[in-house]
């Protein structure tokens, strides 16, 4: 992209810097308020790495990976990548229709070009062809997004050591996948390639997979790998890793252990694409990661600029950051906070099996209320779970000391991140545990879970505080009767 002479200066209400989930939400947010709105894209199409690289391919291929295991199709194991990614282009190019569709419907002017800070109030627009055009405005959301981080060690070449955004691009599906990381991404696609027949090795530092989310969901995560003939090996260092020049990318690690694999993936977190926005001509400070600083509203360092979606930081998923968009979008323009501002944002985990998570977990709870009661629901104990063959899995009801109030819900199997939308509802209306034992679900389904979880929950109340201290809830001790 090169410098051409200014045009004439334009003027907005509202500018947003990147089309992905965030940028997109934010823009349309701000149009719908009545706001004159300039969205700046330096993409050919809208919808940034959410829609090309990440979250609709992969999650195309986690539905090719778990085809073999609900219908007995034949493992994918030496099958082209083209064949498994079947459709996927299709899925792209409708997704890409319906934002910019709904973009133009909205009266939101896209920008193609890099946009860089001339100072608070202006921008730069450097466009591929065409002079460059400056726009002012008072108000700015950065959603710039983020790329896969490449490790100095590592030599990256994107045919035999990978990254997130190259995996994809694979033509065929190897036998063996070295994988380093334990995060999100890395867990979806050690997982993925597991369940298609490959024979998949993760290593990372931490004693296990995704530390920040409950240790019982990551524990069935480990299990399902290795079931899959996989293994997940914890408070690894890798010293050396590159290709031999032949057929097999190798690793060295820290304990003297050695690994071969066909390919290796690394995916050892994200990076937030902040170097070509000239932040410093706004005075926009960086946290120490790298990351765009914000506060609890999503606004910079600088009065009127804010950011969203992966640039800021954790938990880096796409429903946060469309919601980030649309809550920055809101504070910047005055506008009434969402009536669900306050209420927690689930997390879902798209590996195999599915993981997901809303409001406090088991720790965090006794951390905060100075104890829980928790209560489980094994699939292996709902009808559906056993008439679906989704036996491995669990919820989690996660409920103050006294077991009278919800403050949590975890979910690891098949359809949590479907699931947890009951419990996260639960939250927001403030239901307490007795409301999910009182509730009649349809049968057989697998939001009985939630009532076997409440129910667990009761009985250890009882045990606890005795059943006069428990006479509250008379309705409940009819139901264990019967139970």
């Amino acid at each position: 992209m090169t410098r051409a002479a200014a045009g004439a200066a334009q003027t907005a209400g509202f500018v947003v810097i990147g089309s992905g989930p965030a940028g997109q939400k934010a823009a349309i947010q701000a149009a719908k308020a009545g706001h004159d709105v300039v969205l700046v894209e330096r993409e050919c199409a809208v919808g940034g790495a959410c829609v090309r690289t990440g979250t609709i391919p992969s999650k195309t291929l986690r539905e090719r990976a778990t085809r073999p295991r609900l219908h007995g199709e034949p493992e994918a194991v030496e099958r082209p990548m083209e064949e498994l990614l079947a459709g996927v282009a299709d899925v792209v190019e409708a997704h890409d229709r319906y934002m910019t569709a709904q973009l133009e419907r909205n009266g939101v002017r896209v920008l193609r070009g890099q946009a860089r800070f001339l100072g608070p109030t202006r921008l730069e627009v450097l466009r591929i062809s065409g002079p460059s055009l400056q726009v002012e405005a008072p108000r700015v959301v950065i959603a710039t997004g983020s790329r896969p981080r490449a490790p100095a060690q590592f030599a990256i070449d994107h045919e035999h050591v990978l990254d997130s955004d190259s995996i994809l691009s694979l033509s065929w599906l190897p036998r063996s996948l070295l994988v380093l990381g334990g995060g999100v991404i890395a867990c979806e696609y050690a997982s993925i390639f597991a369940s298609l027949g490959c024979r998949v090795t993760q290593v990372d530092r931490n004693h296990r997979p995704l530390s920040f989310i409950d240790a019982e969901l990551t524990d069935v995560y480990v299990e399902a790998l290795r079931a899959a003939g996989s293994d997940f090996l914890p408070g690894v260092g890798v010293r050396a890793l590159h290709w031999d020049g032949v057929s097999q990318v190798r690793a060295e690690f820290d304990d003297g252990r050695r690994v071969e694999a066909d390919k290796a993936l690394v995916a050892l977190g994200r990076i937030a694409n902040v170097e070509e926005l000239d932040l410093g001509a706004a005075g926009v400070a960086l946290t120490a990661a790298g990351h765009i600083e914000v506060d609890a509203m999503l606004q910079t360092t600088v009065a009127g600029i804010y950011a969203a979606g992966d640039v800021i930081g954790p938990p880096s998923l796409a429903s946060a950051a469309m919601e980030q968009g649309r809550r920055a979008a809101c504070h910047a323009l005055g506008l009434a906070m969402p009536p669900g501002f306050t209420a927690p944002m689930p997390a879902g985990i798209y590996a195999i099996p599915e993981m997901s998570t809303v409001g406090l977990d088991e720790a965090a709870a006794r951390q905060r209320h100075g104890g829980a009661l928790v209560g489980r629901a094994r699939f292996d104990e709902i009808a559906r779970g056993q008439i679906s063959g989704r036996q491995r899995g669990l919820l989690k009801m996660v409920a103050t000391p006294d077991g009278r109030h919800v403050v949590g819900v975890q979910v690891v199997g098949d359809g949590a991140t479907e699931l947890v939308a009951v419990g996260q509802v639960g939250l927001m209306a403030g239901l307490e545990v007795d409301a999910y034992v009182d509730a009649v679900f349809n049968f057989p389904t697998m939001t009985e879970a939630y009532r076997v979880a409440a129910l667990d929950i009761v009985r250890q109340r009882r045990r606890s505080v005795g059943p006069v201290a428990d006479a509250a809830a008379p309705g409940v001790r009819t139901r264990l009767a019967a139970v």
